[in-house]
């Protein structure tokens, strides 16, 4: 499981460890081994690293699954018995690329560990490699990790050797199919992606969540699209989060009903006044008119200029409408 043993150079005490840090060029760095994988034999050197705990793993290597308790104890028990086969990998800055469980099975059996440091520039593309290959992980299990290591690497700006993470799924056999299952996994349902990538659910199950979380979204998206064409300040406050998008449609749709009562109301109310006054055109209505005779609050000039200002308002109204 471990691999060959490696011959690199060893500390022989802890006291020696903290002397500091001796880096030098592998004999062995042409040779591929599990922790070397083509394209990366080159890249490392050996190292007696300080005694530093915790030993901080690097983002996209903390992405994987720790060994679980059974096969930890067995890993355990075989450096007691045999040493460390297989040199845990560390980057630049001192953070574990490979080799999180053979460092905890070592302090478990008091084992002094060694340790290489990667040398290369794309420590996401060699720890996916490494461990996608080795590790007994579902197809779901390897896109979802990888999926979620380049948006990570995206998101801390990785450089142009670390893009090539994004073909990995390809290099380690995952189809691209399953990348884009675990993509919408990671875009519509990110509560989903660890338990997918620690095998606790299956990728074809939070992919059906995402998709009716992406159907929700989608539908949600269109619901406020039409709800600025309808009336902006609703949406507005959607945006702002004063209102939900259920409880603004129900606001909207309680508007709408106001709107057609006033309009029917309105309506009656021009109904009744307005063709009676253009009958009275042309005839001595106008004349013969007595307050005496009033059977409500009389006429005044000042209600007919308010009359005649409201018909204008209305002529107006009747040609920006296009009305017969």
């Amino acid at each position: 499981m471990e691999g060959r043993r490696a011959i690199i150079h060893r500390s022989t005490s802890f006291a020696c460890a903290r002397a500091g840090a001796v880096r030098y060029r592998c004999p062995h760095a042409l040779t591929p081994s599990p922790t070397q994988p083509a394209g990366h034999t080159s890249h490392f050197t050996s190292s007696i690293a300080p005694r530093r705990r915790p030993i901080e793993s690097h983002p996209t290597a903390s992405l994987l699954p720790l060994l679980d308790e059974d096969d930890l104890t067995a890993l355990a028990h075989d450096i007691q018995e045999n040493g460390l086969l297989q040199p845990i990998v560390l980057d630049r800055q001192g953070r574990i690329l490979d080799g999180r469980g053979r460092l905890v099975a070592c302090e478990r059996v008091g084992v002094e560990p060694a340790f290489i440091t990667y040398e290369g520039d794309a420590p996401d593309v060699y720890i996916l490699s490494v461990n996608l290959r080795r590790r007994s992980l579902t197809k779901g299990q390897a896109a979802m990790i990888t999926v979620k290591a380049r948006s990570l690497g995206e998101q801390g700006g990785c450089s142009p050797r670390e893009q090539t993470a994004r073909s990995l799924g390809e290099q380690l056999g995952v189809a691209l199919a399953v990348m884009g299952r675990a993509s919408i996994v990671l875009q519509h349902a990110p509560d989903l992606v660890d338990p997918v990538i620690t095998g606790a659910m299956g990728l074809k199950e939070a992919y059906a969540v995402a998709q009716e979380n992406k159907a929700k979204a989608n539908s949600a998206e269109v619901q406020l699209a039409r709800l600025r064409e309808e009336d902006p300040e609703l949406a507005e406050r959607v945006v702002q989060g004063d209102l939900t998008l259920a409880g603004a449609w129900a606001e909207r749709t309680e508007r709408v009903e106001e709107d057609k009562r006033q309009r029917r109301v309105a309506t009656r109310l021009l109904d009744e006044v307005v063709p009676p006054l253009a009958q009275a055109r042309g005839t001595r209505t106008f004349s013969r008119y007595d307050p005496a005779h009033a059977s409500g609050t009389p006429i005044t000039r000042e209600t007919i200029a308010h009359a005649m200002t409201a018909l204008a308002e209305m002529d107006q109204v009747w040609q920006e409408r296009d009305l017969s």
